[in-house]
């Protein structure tokens, strides 16, 4: 268990791939560049395969009016592509790409991208990539799949629990089970009803669309959905078959339980991370066994937890043992296939603290920490109640009615446990150590549950956020190729004089921590260059006390720039122009600027 706590640091959920998430790899024109004409195509380039939308591209011309394009398509027929045809005889300036499309993992991902033809516009229309997610749309659909998870955990570890565990009876877990099925039946249909709205970042009232509700059900994130919509009726039909073969009739075979459960898990690991990135095979495999552990442990729990509740007496030394192995093997293979997909996902340990990956990670290790405590607690009230006499571990069974001597009088009934004190095993010393143990078990597996839906609500956080990989990834295709980060561009306007107004356009290159190159132009108010007397920039940093650190910026005869100016220290800098319009009057304006490792 000790090795467990260290193992279960990637445990529970953390099946990510190494690029989930499609991050970007490159766009064709590339982010910034300028072109002598204008091109034919955009095509994007991603880490993985990608799903393509009706609005998967915006192109906006440099006055911010959108130019109509064909449909999004491939480039060369590659899955890992998007490609979208531009119409001829686009004039010269700064045009906007904005960009959405589909992970392999079912998420969707944005972004923008600028370029132009000829020569640069003065200004560009704003880099929109669109709405990342509606938060109310986001809540709906977040919750939706949290109780996905925990209704599957609770369907398939209690149908576990009552085949190898057999406790004396099972009728109290009839309604965890039904419970159960209701539930994975609702969040899947919100689920279906949802991903419309969630892929295009709008709000819940798009899910009333048919059209896009019949559009869903062409992709495969819909179409698993609606397997798994149609799995619930067989799955249904077997628990209600099982439910009579406990009153004598056929009891079904265990062999089509495993499949109709593989079935299910499958539907989580052919929609979500383990379907993109190197090793899908491995990968899907490992996914659809952490599934099915996880459930085997925390639907257990709740059934163990269920059957001490409803017993009156100890459920049976046996059942409580065979659950305790079968969790053991369960943890094992949790850990086991936790190592591999947190491998997968992960990408570096520099990513645990550098990446909200990897944070989430650390918490939830903090998390199965406590589980993992709560769980050797179980297992020593486990041994206890296993050690006890039996006389100590239930009460004494009292038959019915006493056989009384021929002639005597008539038999009377026993008394009933009620009438012998406040509940089972209260009337002895024997009884009270039995009902002590079983509280005392239920306790514990009490806090066993509560940290496990804890721990599965982060794992629902997990799976949705882009693994540390994938974050590195992401970062590494921000930079063009040849390793030239591209500029940052800012514009301030200012008052010259009464009523005219100028503007001083200032490219930091390449706009990140460490050196960079400064170039600034003043443009009067009829848009033409604009010659100053002087003209300063300083930058500090408040948050960090930084500054403030000049630009030592030199007249070039039309610009002004500065060769060098270091930036020591990541983050939301303010930058102050001072533009001296004549001898004797100067104005000074300021801007927010984020600078980036």
């Amino acid at each position: 268990m000790l090795l467990g706590t260290v193992l279960l640091l990637f445990l529970l959920g953390t099946a990510a791939p190494a690029s989930a998430h499609a991050a970007l790899d490159g766009t064709d024109p590339g982010d910034g560049a300028v072109l002598e004409r204008a091109p034919a195509h955009v095509t994007l380039t991603f880490s993985e395969s990608v799903g393509l939308r009706d609005d998967s591209f915006r192109v906006l011309d440099p006055g911010g009016h959108r130019v109509r394009t064909g449909e999004a398509g491939r480039a060369d027929g590659r899955a890992d592509t998007a490609r979208v045809a531009l119409p001829g005889g686009l004039g010269e300036g700064t045009y906007t790409v904005a960009w959405r499309v589909v992970s392999a993992d079912s998420h969707p991902v944005s972004g923008a991208f600028t370029f132009s033809v000829g020569a640069p516009s003065r200004s560009a229309a704003p880099v929109d990539p669109g709405p990342t997610e509606d938060p109310l749309t986001a809540i709906l659909h977040k919750t939706a799949r949290y109780l996905s998870y925990l209704a599957v955990a609770l369907l398939v570890g209690t149908a576990v629990f009552v085949a190898l565990c057999r406790p004396p009876d099972p009728a109290p877990l009839r309604r965890p089970l039904v419970a159960a099925w209701w539930t994975l039946l609702a969040a899947t249909v919100a689920l279906l009803v949802l991903r419309a709205p969630y892929e295009a970042g709008t709000g819940p009232s798009a899910a009333l669309d048919p059209a896009a509700l019949g559009d869903t059900l062409t992709t495969r994130p819909g179409a698993l959905l609606l397997t798994r919509l149609g799995l619930l009726v067989p799955v249904g039909a077997y628990l209600a078959r099982t439910a009579r073969a406990r009153r004598g009739s056929t009891r079904p075979a265990a062999g089509v339980g495993v499949v109709l459960a593989v079935a299910l898990a499958l539907t989580w690991a052919a929609a979500e991370h383990a379907a993109a990135g190197p090793q899908v095979p491995v990968a899907m495999a490992s996914s659809v066994l952490h599934l099915l552990a996880t459930a085997v442990w925390l639907g257990g729990l709740v059934a163990l937890l269920t059957t001490l509740r409803a017993s009156r007496s100890a459920p049976g030394a046996a059942t409580v043992v065979r659950f305790s192995r079968t969790a053991f093997a369960a943890v094992t293979v949790l850990v086991v296939t936790g190592v591999y997909q947190s491998w997968r996902g992960l990408g570096s340990w520099q990513a645990l603290t550098a990446t909200t990956y990897g944070r989430l990670l650390l918490a939830k290790v903090v998390l199965v920490a406590v589980l993992l405590g709560a769980a050797a607690v179980s297992r020593r009230w486990t041994a206890a109640l296993v050690t006890t006499p039996a006389a100590v571990r239930e009460p004494a069974r009292v038959p019915e009615r006493v056989p009384q001597p021929a002639g005597g009088r008539p038999p009377t009934e026993a008394p009933r446990p009620s009438d012998a004190g406040p509940g089972p095993g209260a009337g002895t010393g024997d009884t009270a150590a039995g009902a002590a143990l079983r509280r005392g078990l239920y306790r514990s597996v009490l806090v066993e549950a509560v940290v496990a839906a804890v721990v599965l609500g982060v794992t629902t956080v997990l799976t949705a956020t882009p693994p540390g990989r994938s974050a590195e990834g992401a970062a590494r295709a921000a930079v063009p190729a040849g390793g030239v980060l591209p500029a940052s561009v800012t514009t301030i306007p200012f008052r010259i004089g009464a009523s005219g107004r100028g503007t001083v356009q200032i490219t930091l290159d390449p706009g990140r921590t460490g050196d960079n190159a400064v170039q600034a132009v003043v443009f009067g108010p009829d848009g033409s260059l604009a010659a100053v007397p002087e003209l300063r920039l300083a930058f500090t940093l408040p948050d960090q006390e930084v500054g403030p650190i000049e630009a030592d910026l030199v007249d070039r005869g039309g610009y002004w720039s500065a060769n060098t100016l270091t930036l020591p220290l990541p983050g939301t800098w303010t930058m102050k122009a001072t533009v001296r319009v004549s001898e004797t009057d100067q104005v000074s304006e300021t801007r927010r600027l984020r600078v980036d490792r």
